[in-house]
């Protein structure tokens, strides 16, 4: 049977990169998302691309409290062996903290932190017991620094960025390795913008092609590297942000056309 990668997310953008490339190195699929008919399109996707993938899929609105003990039941039932866990699921808000609804609030703090801290409390003590493993915990470039208008996604991001880096002290002794991944713009449909301003910003090296990014970070986790910062705008961006005191934002907060932004969001 061989062994499986359970991807998040995995239904499009860079969750369906991790899929196509992790089968590429000849690992099983389990492809886990919300979104039914297109579980369905990335599994045809993976199989396309390499035939003798074998492919499974689960549909799972990971926000459910639930959401992790059912998937890893419905692993277990499958006799099947993850050696590889990617938690990739994410949403983006938009708004100030109190122009967000509690149930939108609710909604991004379990799919970012509930979840993933779930899931790796229950496939990383099988990976622990076989002395074999990896987790890559997808967290992002907002996580270094405080950012007005996604302090819920942020703040989430940042939760997961610590949380990895313990994991990987926990676990380094035990054959498993961990990484965290902070990726900045990503050219998927996670952002909604047109195809020639998603043109400039990859020409500029703002934004990075999904391929590009989860090749990366793969190669990070199998070399147990506890960190990846994709792309050398997004490396140079982190780096401001982790030396920068946070105070350096309020001076921006008093720029008029930002405070319209903050006051409407």
């Amino acid at each position: 049977m061989g062994t499986y990668a359970l991807v998040t997310g995995a239904s499009s953008g860079m969750g369906l990169q991790y899929a196509l490339q992790l089968a590429a190195r000849g690992y099983g699929i389990i492809i886990v998302s919300n979104r039914h008919d297109d579980n369905l399109r990335a599994a045809d996707a993976v199989r396309r691309q390499t035939p003798d993938a074998n492919v499974r899929v689960i549909d799972a609105d990971l926000v459910d409290g639930m959401a992790a003990e059912r998937l890893y039941a419905a692993v277990q039932e499958w006799q099947l062996e993850v050696e590889v866990l990617v938690s990739n699921a994410g949403m983006l808000l938009f708004s100030t903290v109190v122009h967000t609804r509690p149930a939108d609030l609710e909604r991004i703090v379990a799919l970012h932190c509930l979840t993933p801290a779930k899931l790796v409390r229950l496939f990383a003590e099988d990976m622990q017991r076989r002395g074999r493993g990896y987790v890559l915990i997808v967290s992002s470039a907002t996580a270094w620094m405080p950012y007005p208008t996604i302090a819920h996604y942020g703040a989430t991001k940042a939760f997961l960025k610590n949380f990895a880096r313990s994991l990987w002290f926990e676990m380094r002794d035990y054959g498993v390795g961990v990484t965290a991944v902070f990726p900045g713009a990503v050219d998927t449909p996670f952002y909604r913008l047109s195809d020639s301003r998603r043109a400039l910003l990859v020409r500029l090296g703002i934004m990075q092609r999904p391929e590009r990014t989860v090749a990366l970070a793969l190669r990070a986790l199998f070399r147990r590297r506890f960190r990846c910062v994709p792309g050398l705008f997004t490396k140079t961006v982190v780096g401001i942000c982790a030396v920068v005191p946070s105070a350096c934002l309020l001076p921006l907060l008093k720029v008029p056309k930002i405070r319209r932004i903050l006051e409407q969001a």
